[in-house]
This record gives structure tokens, sequence and C-alpha cells, in this order.
């Protein structure tokens, strides 16, 4: 096939910028997807609607969404996108055409993945293409490319299967090795779906479940498929009767027993889910947290919420209480590879250092943690990681402080869940847990968020 005519060009050599309709979009994630794979940064930070990449700003809301819905895609199944690309290439491309294999990843995922007409992603990457210096030259190639795929895209995507090939060679190895073969391989057909959405209420859980059209989970929330329209404008938003929070996410603040009336801090407290559970458990929160900003979120969400809490920006490691308290919890940061199937980035935007540095950040933050609480007090430590080495680790090494005692979780704690308590008193779930069997066989209601959850006492 011919290959796209070069766009014209100004008097400064400049590829003028098209108008088409859904083009800026398509250049915009290919930009995006460049800056997560080449530069690992966040997708949350490049797609914020406050301080993302201005390129994602200058757009309209509904262009936004369709390049989250692109890069999302583009991420979930990177491996099958490479492996229909490079199958019918008859030579790789060059080494240095980082911006072509870009377009093309966005391209391809949406002909396999998105609810989009197959030639308005293919007459769109040509047209991309020969807008960019860069690629012009392959604007052929792109479309005999595009135009292929989309002629055999059930045989391309029979032959792309190979779940775990869709992240980087570590993070399959370390899951594989933490895991087993057969419970990473379910880890990560889940993460090839997008997520369900749970709710925590302040109710009745299944009078909100018939409220939202959703079904009641073991611990009590309330789970969506999906979201048709915007969230804020379901019933019970404006009210302050709910709030998102993965059914994962919610169980460190069940493990604080009865806090009612207790003092409790919260310390590494934003956006505030957990923080809103302490305070609807009716303890006296005191959330912590390093970033002014994220407090202020937390404020917004309290409000809404009807909760009240005292807020202190501070880096914990500097925290000195005049006055003890009788809990605390310990969300720590963490490498967030818990949370892939919502945040496909993850994989591709940390590394086994990142995993071995906050590790250690964790460890120095639990010891202080211990410091914070009266004698016989509960340090909770949770965080939203599944490598053990942020972890079961971390929970074993605490151990040797003197200050900390272990509290094993029980199944009593997780009623409906007891499955995820391990021989040593933890708590860890997978993406892998909830299975489809739990919901008529439908993958896309089942898991949840890799957790991990230890307890402890403050020794006398």
């Amino acid at each position: 096939m011919s290959e796209a005519k070069p766009a014209q060009k100004r008097g400064n050599d400049k590829p003028q910028i098209a108008s088409r309709p859904g083009l800026a979009a398509r250049q915009c994630a290919a930009r995006l997807l460049g800056a997560v794979i080449e530069k690992r940064t966040s997708l949350d930070g490049l797609t914020d609607n406050s301080n993302g990449h201005p390129q994602y700003l200058a757009l309209e809301p509904r262009d936004r969404a369709l390049v989250r819905a692109i890069l999302g895609s583009a991420l979930r199944n990177r491996g099958a996108i490479e492996r229909a690309i490079s199958k019918r290439l008859d030579r790789p491309l060059p080494e240095n055409a980082v911006a072509l294999k870009h377009l093309l990843h966005v391209a391809v995922a949406q002909i396999f993945y998105l609810d989009l007409p197959d030639h308005s992603a293919v007459d769109l990457a040509v047209e991309a293409a020969g807008a960019d210096p860069r690629n012009r030259k392959y604007a052929g190639l792109v479309n005999a490319l595009l135009r292929r795929l989309s002629r055999n895209k059930e045989r391309a995507l029979a032959h792309t299967l190979q779940l775990e090939t869709n992240v980087p060679e570590w993070f399959s190895t370390s899951i594989k090795e933490a895991y087993g073969t057969e419970k990473s391989a379910a880890i990560f057909a889940m993460h090839a779906y997008e997520p369900p959405i749970d709710f925590t209420v302040r109710g009745d859980p299944k009078l909100w479940a018939e409220k939202l059209g959703g079904v009641v989970l073991p611990n009590g929330s309330v789970r969506l498929e999906t979201v048709e329209g915007i969230l804020t404008e379901l019933p019970g938003f404006a009210e302050g009767e709910w709030w998102v929070q993965d059914v994962a996410a919610s169980l460190p603040a069940r493990l604080m027993g009865n806090i009612r009336d207790k003092r409790v801090a919260d310390l590494c407290a934003a956006p505030g889910g957990k923080t809103a559970q302490l305070a609807l458990q009716g303890a006296k929160v005191t959330a912590l947290d390093l970033s002014e900003n994220r407090l202020k979120r937390l404020q917004g969400n309290l409000e809404r919420l009807g909760f009240n809490a005292e807020t202190i920006a501070i880096n914990l490691l500097d925290y000195k209480p005049v006055n003890l308290f009788d809990a605390v919890l310990l969300d720590a940061p963490c490498s967030s590879t818990g949370t892939v199937r919502r945040h496909p980035d993850v994989p591709w935007t940390k590394t086994p250092a990142d995993i071995d540095k906050l590790a250690n950040l964790q460890a120095k933050l639990l010891a202080h943690a211990a410091t914070l609480v009266n004698p016989g007090g509960l340090i909770v430590f949770s965080n939203c990681s599944l490598h053990p080495e942020e972890g079961e680790l971390v929970a074993q090494a605490a151990a040797e402080n003197p200050l900390l005692e272990s509290c094993p979780i029980t199944p009593a704690d997780c009623p409906g869940l007891e499955g995820l308590i391990t021989p040593e008193g933890f708590l860890r779930s997978t993406p892998a847990d909830l299975p489809a069997e739990c919901f008529d066989g439908n993958p896309r209601l089942a898991g949840m968020d890799g957790f991990f959850a230890a307890r402890f006492k403050r020794r006398s």
C-alpha cells in the first residue's frame, strides 16, 4: 500500500496541527505511553485533571476519558500487542523508532480492545504518523500493518493469550517466585480485566446494594461491575452515605477491634478511606500525612461524609506526640504492585530497586509507629504490595523489635474472608481472591487488590 502523504508544514518547518476529531487524543495517548514506558512516569500523575501533562489538560473531558481508556488497554495488554505487531513485520522496527512503537501500540489497543471503529483507529494513526517528522516515513507501514491486523483481528488475538508476558520479566518472575505457578497465573489473568468498583457504606449494605445496583461482599462492602455516567451523581454520594474503597483496602481498619472513644492515629492517611472507617467505628482520629495538599483532599472527603478528624501534615519519622495513642494504623507507602488491575502502569514504572527501598522505609516507619502507642496498644501495619519483601518479610523482621509483640490476625477478624489469613497470622489478599465462581462466573465482578496486613501490640 502506498504511504500516506506528509502533513503540510508551516514556515518554521513544524507539522501543521490537524483539527480532525480524535486525532489530538490519539497523539496524546502515544505521548503519555512513551512517558510511562521510557521515563517510568506515573499514569495517575500524567492524567491528573489539575496537574497532569499539558497535552492531556488541553483535551475536552470526553477525549481525556478516551485517552485513559486507550492507555489502560495498551498497558494491560502490552505483551499481547507487541507480539501481534512483531509477528506481522517482515523485519523488526529500528531500535530508535520508539515514537513509532508507541503510536502502533495505541492504535492496536483500540483495534483489539476498545469498542471503536477499526477504520477510525487506522486512519487516525496514519494521520498521526504523517504529522510527526519522526514517523512520517513510516506512514505507509502503519497503514498496511494496522489494516492487516484489523482484517484478521480474531485470529491475531487468539495468538496473544500469554498473560504473564503482559508485564516485564522482573515482575512476572517475582510473582511466580512468591505465589507459585498456579496462583500467579490466576493473578495475571485477573490483571486482564478492569476492576469493579467497591463502596464502603455507612448503613445497611443490602439496602445500598439495591439502590446502587450492586452486590454485597462478605465484609459488607458493596460492589458494582461498573458505573454508568458520573459516579458523584449516584444516590447517596452528596449525603455522605458511602465512599469508594476496594474491599481489600477496607480490611486493615477492621483489625483494630473495639476502638469506640479511643484515640487512634492514621499515620499515612490520605486520601482518607481508612480515616473515615476509623471515625465510623467511633474513634477519636488523628490523621497524619506528609502532603498538605493530600490532607486538604482528605478533609474535603471527611466533610462530605460528616466525619471529624484532627489532621497534621508532617513527616511521620519526625512526629513525637505529647500524648500517646491507644492504637495506630500504618498503611505504609509501597510499590502498589497489588493494584495493577486498576493501575496497569505499575509494573512498568516500578523496579526491584524501588521495592527494596520502600521495604526499608516501611521497616523504619513501623519501628517509629511502635513508639506512638501506649503499652498494650495496637499497631496495624498494612500496604497494597503483592511482594513479600514489603509485607511478610517486614512483619517477620519486626518481631526482633523489643517494643513489638505479635498479635496474630484470626479468622474471626475477617468473617466471610477467613481464607485470607495465613498460618503466621497475617492477612494476605491477591487479585485472584474472590474468584469469578463467587459471581456466577463473571470475572469482571471478581477479585480484589493485593494487600498485606499484620497486627502487633506494644509491649508493657
